[in-house]
């Protein structure tokens, strides 16, 4: 079982406005029974503020009720009805010490996998299309200093992004037909 979000915050609520008992509360917030009774008590040196597990959809009003009744059951935390999206996460922040990197990526990228678009390589490394298209027409300040390296190795992306990018190009790009 998942713990409530804010499991101190929620046990206090839990604590000033039901009959529930220190054990129950325990095994829903996934907090220690003395931990419970040091909330209730009013003696945590961090001030808690009441989440109302009610309104945030993770407990219903019947559940709390159940409970109450029977001192050996226990809260089951509900299952929300609308779940967070999935987001895809945006590009990551790049540390400036990795940023002079990346052109040493790039080179490595277009080296190794000439399929590559210029917009996937970009995705990879989080860099730019100009910077792509200078390491790659070597017009790059810094182009005599270039060393292809693996932008694994170097921390710019996953294996398992690099793997999808290469799946991707070899479906994007037509099979070439033999000559003979």
């Amino acid at each position: 079982m998942t713990a409530p979000l804010m499991p101190k915050a929620t046990a206090l609520w839990l604590i000033e406005n039901t009959m529930l008992t220190f054990k129950q509360i325990a095994d829903f917030t996934g907090l220690h029974i003395l931990e419970v009774q040091t909330i209730a008590d009013g003696e945590s040196h961090v001030p808690v503020v009441p989440f109302d597990p009610l309104v945030n959809q993770q407990l219903t009003a019947d559940e709390i009720k159940r409970c109450e009744e029977d001192e050996a059951a226990k809260l089951v935390l509900m299952v929300p009805k609308n779940p967070l999206p999935n987001r895809k996460v945006s590009r990551k922040y790049t540390p400036v010490s990795k940023r002079s990197e990346r052109p040493d990526a790039i080179a490595w990228l277009l080296k190794n996998n000439p399929q590559l678009s210029v917009k996937q390589i970009t995705r990879l490394v989080g860099t730019t299309v100009k910077t792509v298209e200078s390491v790659k027409n070597r017009t790059h300040r810094n182009a005599t200093h270039i060393k292809p390296r693996c932008p694994v190795v170097l921390g710019l992306c996953k294996q398992s992004e690099l793997d999808a990018a290469m799946e991707k190009a070899t479906q994007d790009t037509p099979p070439k037909e033999n000559q003979a």
